[in-house]
């Protein structure tokens, strides 16, 4: 069986457990507080060297670090991975995108309004990550306006990447009423078939 290092009420965790609900993955979840340090302890060290979360532990015993990684790794030989080759290329184009010009923004403002309650006192890094959040969900909704998911007619593990922090975007200070298209694909996301939102999963398993 598979076990998950990692904290539920963050956004690349929530990736993990997503997935592996959607492809109905036998799984246990070991509970990770990150607020108590104990991503820094030398146990959970000798997993990850660099003391993030999530962890995938394997059956074998090995390890598997960065959520996107672990996401394609767990959809190997599935339909969340498109077969040809131009088309998996533009799905890791979308999960750098997600890394690189959506989380840093948009995450990281929920981070410290939400999960650390402290607005006020980042008030000017808040500030300063909101243009870079606002491009972020534009060049979404432009993509969206024009494509029911990003990679193709169904959903891969691109949309489950952009999904975990977009539609808690509120959580950050992101306002999703002016991205229509944006509102419409995360009503199909939310409506397939044993995908609970980050809300639904912590309020029924809030310590997994």
């Amino acid at each position: 069986m598979y076990t998950v290092y990692g904290d539920l009420r963050s956004g690349n965790c929530y990736k993990i457990k997503a997935l592996m609900d959607l492809l109905e993955i036998p799984h246990q979840w070991q509970f990770i507080d990150i607020f108590k340090g104990e991503s820094r302890q030398p146990e959970f060290l000798a997993k990850n060297p660099n003391g993030r979360i999530p962890v995938l532990q394997t059956p074998d015993g090995d390890y598997l670090c960065e959520s996107n990684a672990i996401l394609f790794y767990l959809a190997e030989g599935s339909s969340w991975i498109p077969e040809g080759r131009l088309e998996r290329a533009r799905m890791l184009q979308w999960m750098f995108f997600e890394q690189y010009s959506h989380e840093p923004f948009i995450a990281t403002s929920r981070y410290w309004i939400t999960l650390l309650g402290q607005a006020d006192r980042f008030a000017r890094e808040i500030a300063d990550r909101r243009s870079g959040g606002e491009a972020a969900l534009k060049v979404m909704e432009s993509h969206l306006q024009t494509h029911d998911f990003f990679t193709g007619d169904a959903p891969g593990i691109a949309d489950i990447a952009l999904f975990a922090y977009t539609h808690v975007a509120d959580e950050g200070g992101f306002s999703l009423s002016p991205y229509p298209a944006i509102r419409r694909w995360i009503d199909r996301m939310e409506a397939l078939p044993r995908l609970r939102t980050m809300k639904q999963i912590t309020a029924q398993e809030p310590r997994q």
